[in-house]
């Protein structure tokens, strides 16, 4: 039986125990951590430590809507270790939102905060709704409902949520208010993401994109290749796909293709960035942008290219197109966006996959430093964050690349064991109480 199969089988098995979490992404979730298990010879304890979140909350509230109709949502917070810390992870507003989902995104936190050494344990949340739909009075009101059922959960030393999918800083402004209106004094390191005269960073905006370039120019730079010239793909113009598009740009590397909901564009000499962000933002979309040629919103996935950066949505690359794909690494900006299928697929193929839990990361790294800042009552300035984030993801890289080499096994591997290994001595050190 190969590492891949083991895995695979292993992850099968849990989802079986552990079927109040069963969802595609979670079984995802699973698979990744047995290969990664497998790879180290993890030990039993650790196992079922680690295989399942340590806790979560399912809460149904009422909302008065802007009609005076009151409506029922449901939310969710899922924690998946406790030993590391607080635990941290974003909370999201979409229709898919589900409790498997909040747990496989739970467990992928707690890798990638691992990963980069932050002394934080996983946690994901949200709320079903199409925020969309929602006007900002309403929004607001789900926001502060949510954290009030969360209030149990949540504080600067206990749970720490930061934005996601559909929210952002003003959503995590009133989350804050809603917790400090409850304890009766300022609580600025509930959560992370604020505005920044709430006590947030202006780098945490960016941060997650401008990770994603890092480990991209780091990964590169060990291979002996330049970042200036190389065609990438961005599927994807939300924060960290546009962040990470124009820095690219700005660096040299050609973007010979980007999409978003509505559309993508195509152009082998490369595509002015700047200028399709400004017709974005004027016209709601990429499409109509007259200095590229139209593409289907999934066919940008397949235009040929040196690196390709999902940075949507979870699982866009499947197996029906991963044989499809004319890349030669794939880096993950999103959260899962690869589905273990095409993942085999792709290895198959020789495609290097650069896992979420190390491209994506940027962003709790950033978080970190606010919560430090809050914590600490002290403020970095922008130029030294970006500089620390910088470091940590090159660091994180090299050991991950590393990690590959001392494991035999891929990246994604690699980035998952190293994180499990670590998150694991922890487990084992601190025992089992009572």
């Amino acid at each position: 039986m190969t590492t891949a199969t083991a895995g695979r089988d292993a992850g099968a098995e849990l989802v079986a125990e552990g079927g109040e979490w069963r969802s595609p992404l979670y079984a995802d979730a699973l698979q990744q951590f047995g290969r990664a298990a497998d790879a180290l010879g993890l030990d039993d304890e650790s196992r079922v430590r680690l295989r399942e979140p340590r806790r979560s909350l399912t809460v149904n509230f009422g909302v008065r809507m802007d009609d005076g109709i009151v409506r029922s949502f449901t939310g969710y917070r899922v924690q998946h270790t406790l030993t590391m810390g607080p635990t941290k992870g974003g909370f999201r507003y979409a229709p898919h939102v589900s409790l498997g989902e909040c747990a496989a995104l739970a467990m992928s936190m707690t890798w990638k905060c691992a990963l980069l050494r932050l002394p934080y344990g996983g946690a994901k949340g949200g709320v079903r709704c199409d925020p969309s739909a929602l006007s900002v009075a309403e929004l607001e009101r789900v926001t502060r409902r949510y954290a009030t059922e969360l209030a149990p959960l949540v504080g600067p030393d206990t749970d720490v949520p930061a934005p996601d999918v559909g929210t952002g800083a003003r959503e995590m402004g009133w989350f804050m208010d809603t917790i400090s209106q409850r304890l009766g004094r300022p609580v600025p390191s509930v959560v992370t993401g604020k505005p920044v005269e709430l006590g947030g960073t202006a780098a945490r905006h960016a941060a997650t994109g401008l990770g994603v370039v890092d480990v991209i120019d780091a990964l590169l730079e060990r291979r002996g290749e330049p970042l200036s010239g190389c065609r990438v793909v961005v599927q994807g113009l939300g924060n960290v796909g546009a962040v990470a598009a124009q820095r690219l740009a700005e660096l040299g590397a050609l973007v010979v293709g980007v999409s978003d909901v509505d559309g993508g564009l195509a152009r082998a000499t490369g595509i002015d960035v700047r200028a399709v962000l400004r017709w974005k933002a004027a016209h709601g979309g990429v499409d109509g942008f007259p200095h590229a040629d139209p593409v289907a919103r999934d066919a940008v996935l397949e235009l040929p290219c040196d690196v390709l950066v999902p940075a949507a949505v979870e699982r866009q690359i499947v197996a029906g197109n991963a044989e499809r794909l004319a890349c030669r690494i794939v880096v993950e900006a999103a959260n899962g966006p690869t589905t273990a299928e095409a993942d085999a697929i792709l290895a198959e193929r020789g495609i290097e996959v650069v896992p979420d839990v190390l491209a994506n990361a940027g962003g709790v790294a950033a978080s970190y430093f606010e919560w430090v800042m809050g914590q600490q009552h002290y403020s970095w300035d922008p130029d030294e964050l970006r500089r620390r984030l910088r470091e940590q993801l090159r660091t994180a890289t090299a050991e991950v690349i590393a990690a590959a080499e001392r494991l035999c096994c891929d990246l994604r591997t690699a980035a998952v064991a190293s994180a499990v290994e670590h998150v694991a001595r922890a487990g084992l050190s601190r025992g089992l109480h009572p």
